[in-house]
């Protein structure tokens, strides 16, 4: 008999390598500081490893209950009422995820139906738009303004549809680094009033916001946080992206179907880690302290790229750990292609934006992730300035 494997037809026929990976590859074999993937280059807080390590010997073992461990689920309600003035009934409204793109998942599988269509606002996490084809829905793109990335509600507005189902809207933004304000939140507030449109919030920068401004999370806002899903990532706030913890808050109504959902995907999340995290969280100081240690990062980043031609965009910095710059004065390169230039010949690593948008749009801005180690900015730095 001979082998013959079936020939599948692809789910997500779309979908290749990333660019994170191609870049990563790249600067690997160039020995070039990477600058491009968003994760830190530096460890957690001993103190929540101790933690970790305690609820092992504790014997935390075994399978937690599906929603999550009670205790962090009580300190995840408590922080978002503190931070934000709503309360979220953690019996019923919080429930723990296997990292912020399990919970983006499930939250679309929960409620996208076949042919309902899906707002997203481009450029996007690149995440988004396959979900969306995995539940059968359809992804329409509205952009962001080019170069300040501010949301335009009138495109938004003519967007929708009698199938919108739900919209994305993810702030802290990647990859621009903007922030949403306040007005911004009440005008999206104000466009879904009439409508039945669901909103999945993607937060999980909500501690990395600077220059004294306020997170505007969904939670602050009635009319939104009535429809609205509220990811948050503990592996972005405590620097341990690859534990994949993260949060998502709903009312009980959505909350119910998300977890309909959620027991048969992932069912269950890390348990010492739950535990670990539940302790962690006794303590404010390490996430309220967050945007002082990532401004200081951005300010240091920022005040290096001053010696070299790039251009720092307005807005962008605002937020996440990401750094956007306008290229037009150092190259006549495209996006793609000058972050490749920029990795074999200056030794250091970034990501075209036109790798966020569906149709690959060029503005001639690249990002940069300033979330290392203040040598590997530094390092980075000094080869930038040849620029």
């Amino acid at each position: 008999m001979t082998e013959r494997t079936p020939v599948l037809a692809s789910r997500l026929p779309q979908v290749g390598t990333t660019i994170f990976s191609v870049m990563s590859a790249l600067a690997s074999e160039h020995g070039a500081v990477n600058l491009g993937q968003g994760f830190p280059d530096f460890d957690c807080d001993p103190r929540l490893q101790d933690a970790v390590t305690a609820a092992m010997h504790a014997g935390h073992n075994q399978y937690p209950p599906m929603p999550g461990v009670p205790a962090l689920r009580d300190a995840v309600a408590a922080k978002m009422e503190a931070l934000h003035g709503r309360r979220y009934n953690p019996e019923s409204e919080i429930t723990v995820t296997a990292g912020a793109t399990q919970a983006i998942l499930t939250a679309i599988l929960a409620v996208v139906h076949p042919g309902d269509e899906v707002i997203v606002l481009d450029p996007c996490y690149d995440s988004y738009v396959p979900n969306i084809a995995l539940a059968g829905g359809v992804a329409v793109r509205v952009p962001l303004t080019p170069v300040s990335f501010r949301p335009d509600f009138g495109r938004i507005a003519a967007a929708i549809t009698p199938r919108t189902r739900a919209i994305i809207v993810n702030s802290p933004h990647n990859p621009s680094a903007t922030v949403w304000s306040e007005g911004e939140m009440r005008q999206l507030e104000e466009l879904l009033a009439p409508t039945d449109i669901l909103l999945i919030s993607d937060e999980v920068y909500e501690h990395m916001v600077f220059d004294g401004a306020t997170h505007q999370s969904a939670a602050r806002f009635a009319g939104l946080a009535a429809r609205a899903f509220i990811v948050s990532s503990f592996g972005k706030t405590f620097h341990v992206t690859g534990w994949k913890v993260g949060t998502v808050a709903a009312p009980a109504p959505l909350t119910d179907e998300f977890r309909k959902v959620h027991q048969f995907n992932v069912f269950t999340v890390n348990t010492p880690m739950q535990h670990g995290l539940a302790d962690y969280l006794q303590d404010p100081a390490p996430y309220l302290q967050l945007p002082a240690f990532y401004q200081a990062k951005r300010d240091l980043f920022r005040s290096g790229l001053a010696g070299s031609r790039l251009r720092l965009l307005p807005g962008s910095g605002a937020g996440s750990y990401f750094q956007c710059v306008d290229i037009s004065a150092v190259s006549d390169l495209n996006e793609a292609d000058f972050c490749q230039w920029l990795t074999r010949e200056i030794g250091v690593a970034a990501i075209p934006l036109s790798a966020f948008y569906g149709d690959g749009f060029d503005q001639r801005v690249v990002r940069f992730c300033f979330a290392k180690k203040d040598e590997t900015l530094r390092a980075a730095l000094e080869r930038l300035r040849k620029l």
